[in-house]
């Protein structure tokens, strides 16, 4: 099986057959928008969008955890804080709501949200089999727009052809 090249086009057909296929692995507040950023852009490009949460990604739809998703400075160097402050008792607190007030500040959606645009878009919301079992979770433990618990095998069948993304 030959994959086809896919080049930048501006044309208007250009999206036409495209698939993006993202696997969300992380939780942290900071790992979920890179995901649902360019799953929102691509099907605002009319990209058919299949989003796979995997191991931490999993937190972002577990009804229980994916309103409290937390942003932790602590070993990333990415956060422009001196380092000595960073493992300093309630960083993580002060972090997250900083975060969430320049998210919020930019009119980006809490990730509940998000991922409601998402579906409504036409995108599709998969949970790791593997993730699911190892957590001991169920269907009923997750967002409600997620459309099943699947193998990575199905979701790599599911997604046949499309350009992937892990995150």
């Amino acid at each position: 099986m030959t994959v086809p090249e896919i080049r930048p086009s501006f044309d208007d057909d250009a999206t036409e057959g495209r698939k993006l296929a993202i696997i969300c692995s992380k939780g942290n507040l900071d790992m979920a928008y890179p995901g649902l950023i360019l799953g929102n852009a691509a099907l605002g490009e009319g990209v058919e969008t299949h989003l796979f949460f995997t191991f931490w990604g999993f937190d972002m739809i577990t009804r229980s955890r994916m309103d409290d998703l937390k942003f932790t400075p602590v070993g990333n160097t990415a956060t422009h804080m001196p380092m000595g402050l960073t493992p300093l008792p309630g960083m993580t607190t002060m972090a997250t709501r900083q975060m969430r007030r320049s998210l919020a500040e930019l009119d980006i959606p809490p990730v509940r949200d998000f991922l409601e645009q998402i579906v409504a878009a036409g995108g599709h919301l998969w949970a790791c089999r593997l993730s699911a079992d190892m957590n001991k979770l169920t269907e009923a433990d997750l967002y409600e727009e997620v459309e099943g618990i699947i193998s990575a095998s199905d979701f790599i069948e599911l997604t046949e052809g499309a350009q992937l993304l892990f995150i």
